[in-house]
């Protein structure tokens, strides 16, 4: 069915990329809702026009480049609920699988794969804000303009939805980022402890390194090369220099 259309505006409704806006004029209105897609595991995005007049409703085929009847509004409101209900429910699976990560890292249980579950939570979630996000304003916009022909409870309870899909994403990015901060948190005082442990075995060696390279020099007149108990003797010696190192490392170990 052909609909004379403002270019500008039909330019906006050929571009599969076009944000999510609302325009109207005197004769007719345009929606173009760019929804995130639930394609099983994946999100993806997609797309929706809709050319209304005199209360009749038609939706944009791209293959056809042509719309089709839809229907009336409440035919608009049972297609959009039930894509927002299914944005919806991935919003809400990705919040209980945030959760499972968040109980993990509290409960000081070591996930390997924490980076990738984080930077695909990461992803998924921060599509699904941006797209509801501009969606819920057009809509908004939509809904203000048309109120006098829609069913007002049909209609506050998609919205409600757009917004909650909207709130629990953005919810959902500010965990993910509290999830990371304690992550590397714990990451950093891993790596502390274990360079705290390398600088007291550097500490407690390095005046074996230096007996040990002093005896190794080839130049004679070295104290003990010929005395059978030589070996004893610097071993004895070796030990009674380090028990300072070790007493101050101990020291300093109860101090902090």
């Amino acid at each position: 069915m052909k609909f004379k259309i403002s270019k500008y505006l039909l330019d906006d409704i050929e571009n599969i990329n076009h944000p999510s806006n609302f325009d109207f004029t005197k004769e007719y209105s345009v929606l173009v809702l760019r929804l995130p897609y639930i394609k099983k595991t994946n999100v993806d995005v997609i797309s929706y026009v809709f050319y209304i007049s005199n209360g009749e409703i038609y939706k944009y085929k791209r293959a056809e480049k042509e719309f089709i009847k839809l229907g009336n509004f409440d035919s608009l409101y049972e297609f959009l609920d039930q894509r927002v209900d299914k944005i919806l429910a991935k919003v809400s699976r990705l919040q209980f699988r945030i959760e499972r990560l968040e109980d993990r890292l509290y409960e000081r249980s070591t996930d390997r794969r924490f980076a990738n579950k984080w930077l695909l939570f990461k992803k998924e979630l921060s599509l699904i804000e941006r797209l509801m996000g501009h969606a819920l304003v057009s809509f908004e916009r939509f809904i203000k303009h048309h109120k006098n022909e829609l069913d007002e409870l049909e209609y506050n309870d998609l919205h409600e939805h757009f917004n909650r899909s909207y709130r629990l994403s953005k919810s959902g990015l500010e965990k993910l980022d509290n999830l990371y901060n304690f992550h590397r948190a714990k990451t950093d005082e891993k790596m502390n402890n274990i360079m705290f442990m390398l600088t007291i075995i550097s500490a407690i060696f390095m005046p074996l390194t230096l007996v040990t390279g002093y005896f190794g020099m080839n130049t004679g007149g070295l104290p003990y090369t010929e005395d059978p108990n030589g070996t004893i003797k610097v071993t004895v010696a070796v030990l009674l220099f380090e028990i300072p190192f070790v007493f101050l490392i101990w020291r300093m170990m109860r101090r902090d």
